[in-house]
């Protein structure tokens, strides 16, 4: 099994969340959340305001820890072929400055402010069925029950 430890920022101002729409070499696009994976040594506080400069080309701060999220995507559906485990760390995160823009040499073609109504019709990840679940209800335990895979959703 392979394993991730990756930051997601949960930006909502104005009844909208920041996505982002990731263009990966082989597949299709989805919408997911600002984030991605934390360096070696690096604090996952740290990565999410780094992955939102890097994808969003906004600055960021990091308002509160929404929660954790861990879950397991099978080796069929899985990138690498292999069973893959990925622990997700949610904060809201406020944008103070900067516009959006695609990522330079990377996999997101652009960032969108999205009212949060018109989420349910994206093809997304479940990654912002789950931040925006943190983001609704912050559960003293910091976790929320696991998204259903399938349809517009997936891993």
């Amino acid at each position: 099994m392979s394993f991730r430890l990756a930051a997601y920022a949960v930006c909502v101002e104005d009844g909208r969340v920041l996505l982002a729409r990731h263009v990966p070499p082989e597949g299709e696009s989805n919408w997911t959340l600002p984030g991605g994976r934390v360096e070696h040594g690096e604090d996952p506080f740290d990565a999410v305001i780094r992955e939102v400069a890097e994808e969003t080309g906004c600055d960021a701060v990091v308002e509160r820890l929404l929660g954790v999220d861990s879950r397991v995507i099978p080796a069929a559906v899985a990138r690498a072929g292999v069973e893959h485990q990925n622990v997700g760390v949610f904060y809201r995160v406020r944008i103070t400055g900067g516009r959006p823009r695609p990522e330079p040499n990377g996999e997101i073609a652009e960032s969108v402010w999205t009212p949060i109504p018109e989420v349910a019709r994206l093809h997304r990840s479940s990654l912002v069925d789950v931040g925006l679940d943190l983001a609704r209800t912050l559960p003293a335990t910091g976790h929320v029950a696991p998204v259903p895979v399938g349809g517009l959703i997936q891993h």
